[in-house]
């Protein structure tokens, strides 16, 4: 374990030491030592020159004849007032309602929205006592009927003894 701890000590100082050489290196700029060719660094300094752009004078007025031709013309701001005319008729805002719906505006119940979410189990659930309410209905109709039955099958037997 204390030959990893070493070895990792070890990198990590050879990490450190290349890390400030590069940085020696990028603050001293490019030297002949480089390992860059000649050949290499003379493209690149052709390069420079070509991606020099010419000098534009915008906010400055000079007074050399030489630079007053590099001066660039002062540009006009465009009309504020044709701009917003024409987002106002492309815009052509909605009338205002008159009416005013008081349900709206009356703040809500604190319970709002326990009432929202409740609102389909609710559904569900009255479906379901009208069903049951339907078939308890049925079933009393049923038993009613047969109790009917009966007394019509009694009453007709009672007649048939007084004969």
């Amino acid at each position: 374990m204390e030959k990893a701890v070493g070895s990792l000590q070890e990198q990590a100082q050879k990490r450190k030491e290349r890390l400030k050489a590069l940085r020696d290196r990028q603050l001293q700029g490019r030297g002949p030592d480089d390992g860059e060719p000649e050949r290499k660094r003379a493209a690149e300094e052709a390069e420079s020159e070509e991606k020099h752009r010419e000098l534009k004078l915008r906010n400055y007025t000079p007074e050399d004849e030489e630079l007053k031709e590099r001066q660039v013309p002062k540009a006009k701001p465009a009309s504020v007032e044709e701009k917003v005319k024409d987002q106002l008729e492309a815009a052509n805002p909605e009338p205002v309602i008159e009416e005013v719906d008081l349900a709206n505006l009356a703040p809500r119940k604190p319970d709002w929205d326990l009432k929202r979410d409740v609102a389909k189990k609710l559904e569900k659930l009255e479906k379901r006592t009208q069903r049951a309410i339907a078939e308890l209905i049925r079933e009393r109709l049923k038993g009613s009927e047969a109790e009917l039955a009966g007394a019509v099958g009694a009453v007709g037997v009672e007649e048939g003894d007084s004969d």
